[in-house]
């Protein structure tokens, strides 16, 4: 009789190892997300101020809430993972 200690179970893959790169940027740019989030707020305000003195939306106003919306945007795909590419001022700042 042969002793057959070894199975014949199938490899598993190698268990990659934690990102802590990846976790430090993402609660980095959290931060910054937590902070671009208030600035957008900040800019609906101003809009609805400019939009009552004016009786028309301000065009330039509502560009620069596009940009802001794009990077906010930007941070919230890298922190959760849907992007691989680094928000800026590491990557480059989204075009609206």
């Amino acid at each position: 009789m042969t002793d057959n200690t070894t199975t014949n179970a199938p490899a598993q893959p190698a268990r990659e190892s934690f990102p802590i790169e990846r976790l430090l940027f993402s609660i980095g740019f959290a931060v910054v997300a937590w902070f671009v989030f208030w600035v957008a707020i900040l800019l609906a305000v101003l809009q609805f101020v400019a939009t009552a003195i004016a009786g028309h939306v301000n065009d330039e106003l509502k560009g620069v809430s596009r940009s802001v919306i794009a990077y906010l945007a930007q941070l919230v795909s890298y922190v959760s993972f849907v992007s691989d590419e680094r928000p800026f001022p590491l990557g480059s700042f989204p075009k609206a």
